[in-house]
């Protein structure tokens, strides 16, 4: 699992732009890398919305907003169109730069393992080196502390703290395994 200091895996994906976006192109700026499951789905369309709705702020303080997932460019474009979103999606075709990032692996969904994108978010500096990392990501509250590590500001919410840390999924994934789900009554 990557950590905050370690460097960042480089990358060269295709842009929504039309042309491809690397990390080394983007040297000397700071990056909120942020690996989504799919385009389109309630948590995606409100992560990806939230990400809109800060992206003024996070420009001010100097930040690139890059969504990634493995859809086509063509579901990306749509996606994009309909919710506005100012600023590139990158297609990881095969999940290849999500699994150098940790970003791609077993998860818990609906109680069942499967493999797949695991919401996650990468916050690099200007030097190519991770500055923060949040992995399994809880959309609500989350880019309001991306923009609080980027200006050192507390978080406005307490659901989701300022300073952020790598999440251990297996210790996530055994709480939602040990819940008791209520059985249905007919």
């Amino acid at each position: 699992m990557l950590q905050t200091g370690h460097k960042a895996p480089a990358f060269t994906l295709p842009s929504t732009s039309g042309a491809s976006v690397s990390l080394a192109s983007l040297k000397g700026r700071k990056v909120v890398l942020y690996f989504y499951p799919r385009d389109n789905t309630p948590g995606c369309t409100v992560e990806a919305c939230d990400f809109r709705d800060q992206h003024s702020a996070l420009r001010k303080v100097g930040a690139v907003v890059l969504g990634v997932s493995s859809d086509s460019l063509k579901s990306h474009a749509g996606f994009r169109a309909k919710h506005q979103l100012p600023f590139e999606l990158l297609v990881d075709e095969g999940s290849k730069v999500a699994s150098a990032y940790g970003a791609f692996g077993e998860k818990l969904m609906y109680g069942r393992k499967v493999q797949g994108t695991i919401r996650s978010t990468f916050l690099i500096d200007e030097q190519g080196k991770l500055a923060a990392v949040w992995s399994p990501v809880k959309v609500q509250g989350h880019v309001e502390a991306v923009l609080a590590a980027l200006t050192g500001k507390a978080a406005p919410s307490a659901k989701s703290p300022a300073t952020p840390q790598v999440a251990r999924r297996n210790v996530a994934e055994k709480k939602v395994a040990a819940r008791k789900w209520p059985s249905k009554k007919r």
